[in-house]
Order: C-alpha cells, then structure tokens, then sequence
C-alpha cells in the first residue's frame, strides 16, 4: 500500500521546514505550525519574512501610496 499524502491547506514551505527539523504537524495548524517553528528555528522564520517582504515590496508600496492619496479605510469615522 503506497504512502498517502493529504492536503491539509498549510503552506508547503512550513511542511517542508518541519520535516527537515523532525516535527510532527499532525494536529496543528498552519498558524500553530508558524507559531512554533518561529520558537525551534528563528533564523529560519527570518528568512521566510524577509523572502515574503521583498517578493511583495512593489505591492507594499502600492499601497502605501494609495493610502497617502485616498487615506485608510475609516478615516471619516474615527474620533480620536
């Protein structure tokens, strides 16, 4: 009988980090799974921020000039 693999909706990249440190997902969900290989392996969730940071710079930026033309979403309402 061959090995079965399931989609679980957590991000292959977690997956494939927790495999190579040995940890079990079963149970866990992506955000528990993030939550705790921040803990065992900081350099590696380091590396994955900055990856997503400059993968997303230019959207980032897009949306930091839209709201310095438009202003943020609940600008009108705000009280304080």
């Amino acid at each position: 009988m061959g090995k079965v693999e399931l989609d679980i909706g957590i991000d292959p990249e977690l997956l494939a980090q927790a495999k190579r440190l040995g940890i079990s997902v079963a149970g866990m969900s992506e955000t528990q799974l993030r939550l705790h290989l921040q803990k065992v392996d900081p350099a590696g969730a380091e590396e994955r921020a900055r990856r997503w940071a400059e993968e997303n710079a230019e959207a980032i930026k897009a949306l930091h000039r839209f709201v310095e033309e438009h202003g943020a979403f609940g600008d009108d309402l705000r009280t304080w």
